[in-house]
């Protein structure tokens, strides 16, 4: 079962289908390619939120969809959670 899915291969963030639990092994998808991607989660992720692909520091980029979605704000690490804790837009 596809837990998460990402866009393309540009992407650095997935997002979660179905809550996801710290400790799985998580199934997720790259839609432009099909291809599958395994990625343990280090924390929860609810539905709709996402995963980090890789390892993020301060300052970082995330892309969402194609897209700048905002920077990270703290060191983030390769399958936890990225939201408001952890991720500000960069308008203001």
């Amino acid at each position: 079962m596809i837990q998460f899915l990402v866009h393309e291969k540009a992407d650095n963030v997935g997002v979660a289908t179905v809550d996801i639990k710290a400790g799985e092994t998580a199934k997720g998808l790259f839609m432009d390619t099909q291809t599958e991607i395994d990625m343990k989660v280090l924390s929860d992720i609810p539905l709709g939120h996402k995963i980090a692909l890789v390892d993020f520091k301060t300052g970082d980029t995330v892309i969402k969809y194609g897209h700048d979605i905002g920077q990270i704000v703290s060191d983030t690490t390769t399958g936890a959670h990225v939201h408001i804790h952890n991720l500000k837009t960069k308008r203001w």
